[in-house]
C-alpha cells in the first residue's frame, strides 16, 4: 500500500532568525490537523448546539476505536442527521451545572467529542468571531441503554458501503485526515477507559465536549434501584454520594491523559554509524530505533540516555530533540531526539533490560539504503527493489524513519535533514 504524504511543517515559507539557525519544523504523521480547536469554546453550549446541527458539520464515527472509512486510505463522515436518533436533538440543551446536577449513571450517554472548525472552509457557520465547519467525533459503540440505537445507526452507514476499519494501527490515511483521527482516537479511547473516579470509584460524567470528566456528588440511579429494590431499614432514599477529594478545591476534574515517550536515534561517537534493535515479535530483519517512557522527575534528556543504556548497554552523551509526534495509542507524545555516544560507550550489553531481542550499530550507508528500498509497517511487505536479508524498517509515517532520515540527511552537518520522500 502506497505510503500517505506527510503533513506540510508549519510556516515553511516564512523567513525568521529560527528557521534560518536550525532548519525548517519537522512536521510528523498524526501531527498537522486542520482544525481549529477553540477548546476555550467547549463550556459553551450555546455554541457547541449551533455548530452540532449546522448543515456543515462533519460526524466521525468510532465503533470500539475503529473509524468509518470508505476504505483504510479515506475517512467517511456522518451528518446530525445520520447521528440524532442517537444523540437526541440536542445533546448540550442542558448546561454543564445542570448536566452534573442531574447525572444517572444508569443511563447511557453516548460520547461525543467537539474536535473543532475547520476554517478552510467557508460554510456558513459563524460563532462571535469563529467560522468553518464544525467536526464532531462520536462513539457508536453498541452498549448499555444505546445498544439498539447504535446497531440501528451502524447497519446504516454499513448500508451505505461503508465500514468501521479495524486494526491495531491506520497509518496510510491523508497526512490531514489521520490528525484528525489522532485527536478522536486518543480522546474516545481515553473516555473510556475512565469511567470510574479514581478517588473514589464512583461513575464519571464526561463533561467539556468530552475533554474532562467529573464525579458528581448526586447520582439518580441510586433512587430508582432503591425504590426497585425496596427497603428494610427507616434509612430515607438519597441520590447524594459519599464525599469525594475531587470536589474540593480547585482539582475537581480528570484530564485527558498524555504519556511523554522518548525515540532516539542513536548516533556512534565518529558519526558513521546508528545504533538499531528489534524486538522478537518483528519481522525478520526489521529494526528501529530505541524508545521508552519517561518517568517522574526525569529530563527528557536523562530519559533518552537511561533508556538506551538500559536496553542496549550503550552510554549517550550529547543528546538534541528533533522533532515530536502524537500517537494516539492509545496516549502518547513521542519526542524524538538524537543522541551521540561518549567515545568507549558504543559496546552493546543487552543484559539490563531484556526488551530488546538484538541490538547492532548499522553503517550510515545501510540504513539509507533501507530507507530507500527497505520501509513498511510491521504486517506489510517491504518497498520495491527490496532484496531479502537486507535491512527493514519503519514506515515514514513514524517518527523512527523521520531521526533516521535525519541523521543520513546531513542532521549532524547543520542541516535539517529527513525527507519526504
Amino acid at each position: 500500500m502506497p505510503q500517505p504524504q506527510l503533513p506540510e511543517p508549519a510556516h515553511a515559507q516564512v523567513d525568521s532568525m529560527l528557521s534560518r539557525k536550525f532548519g525548517k519544523e519537522i512536521a510528523n504523521y498524526f501531527s498537522g490537523s486542520p482544525l481549529n480547536r477553540v477548546s476555550f469554546l467547549r463550556t459553551d453550549h450555546a455554541f457547541l448546539s449551533a455548530a452540532l446541527r449546522h448543515p456543515s458539520t462533519s460526524f466521525l464515527l468510532f465503533n470500539s476505536l475503529s473509524p468509518l472509512a470508505r476504505d483504510p486510505t479515506k475517512l467517511e463522515y456522518a451528518s446530525f442527521k445520520d447521528v440524532q436518533p442517537l444523540v437526541g436533538d440536542d445533546p448540550y440543551s442542558k448546561n454543564e451545572e445542570q448536566m452534573v446536577s442531574e447525572y444517572n449513571s444508569s443511563v447511557t450517554v453516548p460520547q461525543l467529542l467537539f474536535l473543532g472548525l475547520d476554517e478552510r472552509e467557508k460554510s456558513g457557520f459563524e460563532w462571535t468571531i469563529y467560522h468553518g465547519s464544525p467536526y464532531f467525533a462520536l462513539d457508536v459503540t453498541p452498549k448499555g441503554t444505546i445498544c439498539s440505537t447504535a446497531e440501528k445507526l451502524i447497519e446504516s452507514m454499513k448500508s451505505r458501503g461503508l465500514q468501521f476499519v479495524e486494526g491495531r494501527m491506520h497509518m496510510s490515511l491523508p497526512a490531514e485526515q489521520a490528525a484528525i483521527y489522532a485527536q478522536a482516537r486518543a480522546l474516545l479511547d481515553w473516555n473510556a477507559r475512565n469511567p470510574f473516579c479514581a478517588q473514589c470509584g464512583q461513575p464519571t460524567l464526561s463533561i467539556n465536549a468530552g475533554t474532562k470528566r467529573t464525579c458528581p456528588p448526586k447520582d439518580l440511579a441510586s433512587l430508582i434501584n432503591t425504590t426497585s429494590i425496596g427497603s428494610t431499614t427507616a434509612t430515607t432514599p438519597t441520590a447524594d454520594r459519599p464525599d469525594c477529594a475531587t470536589r474540593k478545591g480547585i482539582s475537581n476534574l480528570c484530564f485527558p491523559r498524555t504519556d511523554p515517550t522518548v525515540i532516539m536515534a542513536v548516533v556512534s561517537a565518529d558519526s558513521e554509524r546508528i545504533l538499531l534493535g528489534r524486538q522478537k515479535r518483528w519481522p525478520k530483519y526489521w529494526y528501529s530505533t530505541l524508545a521508552g517512557f519517561v518517568e517522574p522527575a526525569e529530563s527528557v534528556e536523562e530519559a533518552v540516555r537511561r533508556e538506551v543504556w538500559e536496553e542496549s548497554g550503550v552510554t549517550l552523551g550529547r543528546v538534541v530533540i528533533h522533532s515530536t509526534q502524537p500517537w494516539p495509542y492509545p496516549a502518547n507524545l513521542m519526542i524524538g531526539a538524537i543522541g551521540q555516544c561518549t567515545p568507549g560507550g558504543e559496546e552493546i550489553l543487552l543484559k539490563h533490560d531484556p526488551e530488546l531481542e538484538d541490538a547492532k550499530w548499522v553503517t550510515l550507508a545501510e540504513v539509507k539504503e533501507a530507507l530507500h528500498v527497505g520501509t513498511s509497517g510491521l504486517g506489510e511487505e517491504a518497498g520495491e527493489g527490496y532484496k531479502e536479508g537486507g535491512l527493514r524498517l519503519p514506515p515514514r509515517t513514524a517518527i523512527a524513519n523521520q531521526l533516521l532520515s535525519a541523521v543520513t540527511g546531513g542532521f549532524l552537518e547543520g542541516g535539517n535533514g529527513g525527507s519526504k520522500m
